[in-house]
């Protein structure tokens, strides 16, 4: 039914009246919610934080009392669908759940109620059906309120659970390659146990025999040290990786001098350079004092040296320490290098590859938080040219496993590890540790 001219007038007045009572009617709302004990998330908001969009809400509401015609009140009642699909977004950001959205929804829709009996009771001129289509206009208003933010509620808890089903399926298949590879890990040390007691049980089984020659005898001892010396090697590792993973060891931090301890290390493998002639050289500054854990420092530095003494056939290894390049300083670094084959990336193993991806990964941080001077001079680790030849014997899987707990102490120690080889260039093994924790 078309409007009368004074009727016209009159909704015009009624929105003028709204729009005046704007900031009461937003206050009221507030008011009303905080009372509300099931209602708590609106008390960590900011006043604009929690008006949100309810404000452009509300000017769709005057605009649909101030429509003419069909078409306007159409275009007003989209914009107040829109704003309210909109603070259903942000309510959602905000923290709420959806039973706080439908409940706020009811406080601001009594708010009004109020706002339009209060109009009424001083407005007995008021031509009849003016407050019945108000009040109308009112319900429609919270009801469509409603249906948006609850509809874009629900699509936005879709999306978030459609998200945590890709995080979970991604987790699933990092574990499952996990356990492949820890598998493997084991399924390879079973293997290398077996072969070592097979050693040890044909050099006791030779020793026992009658009749044996002293040379021959003499042959099957070195074969039996050897065996059991691999043996008691393979089982410490397996032991100490074992710990690791079962989540007994724990970082143990006092303030110690990395000098001491790294030129201490390298001194114990002075020997067994020297048995396959090749150098151990420790480079570094005189003093070092840091914070941190000089055992898991010292397991860490051992690891490494095995793995680059039993690669390299000439040359040698160098122990390199230092502050990085950083003011103030935060880390310092240690650097493994030797003058081994090196490999490519066919040739590496699985807990090799995921130091290199661990490398390229670092590197691409450091370039994305970086100035363009600032990465020309973040140079990648430095490594030695190769004195080895390229057709070295695979390594024994106890070289896998020292890498393994190379990687899982670092991680104990929050140090970043880098891996930088290539044929012909040897390998570099670069770690930087927190000064402090």
């Amino acid at each position: 039914m078309a409007r009368t001219e004074k009727e016209e007038e009159q909704f015009r007045a009624l929105a003028e009246y709204l729009s005046s009572r704007r900031e009461a009617v937003l206050k009221n709302w507030r008011d009303a919610v905080e009372a509300d004990p099931r209602l708590t998330t609106a008390s960590n908001l900011s006043r604009t934080q929690f008006n949100d969009h309810i404000p452009e809400v509300l000017d769709g509401f005057e605009r649909a009392l101030r429509s003419r015609n069909r078409v306007e009140k159409a275009e007003a009642s989209a914009d107040q669908r829109q704003s309210a699909s909109e603070h259903g977004t942000h309510r959602w950001q905000q923290g709420y759940d959806q039973k706080e959205v439908m409940c706020e929804w009811a406080r601001l829709q009594r708010c009004l109620v109020d706002e339009l009996e209060r109009y009424e009771s001083t407005h007995a001129e008021l031509a009849f059906g003016v407050m019945t289509a108000a009040r109308r206009a009112l319900t429609e208003l919270c009801s469509e309120g409603v249906i948006e933010s609850a509809t874009r509620y629900a699509r936005l808890q879709q999306v978030e659970a459609s998200g945590r089903l890709r995080d979970l399926q991604q987790a699933l298949a990092q574990i499952n390659e996990l356990e492949q590879q820890r598998a493997l890990l084991w399924r390879e040390a079973a293997h290398d146990l077996r072969g070592s007691l097979g050693v040890v049980q044909t050099a006791a089984f030779g020793l026992n025999k009658d009749g044996v020659p002293e040379t021959t005898r003499a042959r099957f001892l070195v074969r039996l040290k050897k065996g059991v010396e691999s043996l008691h090697a393979l089982l410490t590792d397996l032991t100490d990786l074992a710990r690791i993973e079962a989540g007994h060891e724990r970082r143990k931090t006092s303030t110690f001098d990395v000098t001491t301890v790294l030129q201490n290390v390298c001194g114990n493998y002075q020997e067994m350079a020297a048995h396959r002639k090749l150098y151990l050289n420790a480079e570094g500054p005189p003093e070092l004092i840091v914070e941190g854990d000089a055992i898991k420092v010292a397991r860490i530095v051992q690891n490494l040296l095995t793995n680059a003494l039993m690669h390299t056939e000439r040359g040698g290894v160098k122990v390199t320490w230092s502050l990085e390049n950083e003011i103030p300083a935060t880390r310092w670094a240690l650097c493994v290098q030797d003058t081994g084959p090196g490999f490519d990336s066919g040739q590496v193993n699985p807990i090799a590859r995921e130091l290199r991806q661990a490398t390229e990964e670092a590197q691409d941080v450091s370039e994305e938080n970086m100035s363009a001077s600032e990465v020309e001079s973040e140079e990648p680790a430095p490594t030695l040219a190769s004195l080895s030849s390229n057709q070295m014997p695979h390594p024994p899987l106890r070289e896998g496993i020292g890498l393994v707990i190379v990687k899982r102490l670092c991680e104990i120690l929050n140090a970043s590890i880098e891996l930088q080889t290539s044929p012909g260039e040897g390998t570099t093994f670069r770690i930087c540790f927190p000064i402090r924790y």
